[in-house]
């Protein structure tokens, strides 16, 4: 699967809304596998994904997608690619049964053969025994699977997951990732998850690309952009431990909150001891201190440059 070629590429993409540049020279590649898309509202994030369907036209560069160029081929790029969007698209009145046998006719599906996929998804999703319930009388985690079933439908080569876990309890969200997850590893279908949960994008996706203001921040797979790992210390401190941060920063350090005290990352050839001797410096305790691995948060912040000070 690795050496598979790249689902979509795309160079120097330039797109903008009349006087707004929303894609700056944007470089990349998706290949094969589960990718996350990560960045802050209005990194460009939806003018990919939007130029990836054909929907929107680049102002200059190129993209292409199972080597077609969505701008002159959107329908037969379409086809190829099941879409999950993040706000409900379901048809009132409608039961799953016949929302997702129709959304397989519109993906160019024969009638019979849309439903019976369709029912082979929603027992798929854990939906089967609600199938023939309207869309409208379901939960919020059951709208969310009858969106991922109507996705799958048609047996895409490119899933695109635009928050799937929106507005789930835990333990929803932790079976929406399962399923995810299993469409990835199992039925090793590519996909492309959009999410502002950072831990949502660890379970499921091997690579990220991050978007900042329109440009490419950071891209690579986890294990190569954590790789290069910063020696990081999770600490409580008894006390106002602002004196401290402020000491440790001028000693090269980087800091920010974390859960209930505060990661700090410690220059090169240093150690907690650094902490210990500030901390006694500026009457300050440490009461806890444990050795913190560098997660996919810290890389997300540090590619934004929003490495927050305590």
């Amino acid at each position: 699967m690795n050496d598979a070629p790249n689902i979509v590429e795309f160079q120097d993409l330039n797109v903008s809304y009349g006087a707004i540049q929303a894609l700056a020279s944007v470089s990349g590649v998706i290949p094969p596998g589960p990718t996350g898309l990560l960045g802050p509202n209005g990194a460009g994030k939806t003018t990919l994904l939007k130029t990836l369907l054909g929907f929107l036209q680049p102002d200059s560069g190129r993209m292409t997608a199972f080597g077609l160029d969505p701008g002159r081929a959107p329908l037969e790029v379409r086809r190829k690619i099941g879409y999950m969007p993040e706000v409900d698209c379901h048809i009132g009145g409608m039961t799953a049964a016949a929302f997702v046998a129709f959304a397989g006719e519109l993906s160019g599906m024969a009638r019979d053969e849309a439903i019976s996929r369709a029912h082979e998804v929603l027992y798929y999703v854990g939906l089967g025994e609600a199938r023939y319930r309207t869309v409208d009388t379901y939960s919020t985690g059951m709208k969310q699977r009858a969106k991922l079933a109507q996705a799958l439908v048609h047996d895409p080569d490119l899933l695109l997951l635009d928050e799937p876990t929106n507005g789930l309890d835990p333990n929803a969200r932790e079976e929406m990732l399962a399923l995810i997850a299993d469409v990835a590893a199992r039925r090793r279908m590519s996909l492309i998850l959009c999410s502002h949960l950072l831990k949502d994008v660890e379970r499921v996706c091997q690579r990220v690309i991050v978007l900042s203001q329109g440009r490419v921040a950071a891209t690579g797979t986890i294990a190569e952009l954590t790789g290069e790992q910063r020696a990081a210390f999770d600490v409580r401190f008894k006390g106002d431990p602002a004196a401290v941060l402020r000491a440790l920063e001028q000693a090269g350090c980087e800091t920010r909150e974390h859960e209930d005290g505060f990661r700090v990352f410690v220059p090169q050839g240093q150690g907690p001891e650094l902490i210990f001797r500030l901390a006694r410096q500026h009457l300050a305790q440490v009461r806890h201190l444990r050795p913190g691995t560098e997660s996919l948060e810290d890389v997300f912040l540090r590619a934004l440059g929003h490495e927050v000070a305590g």
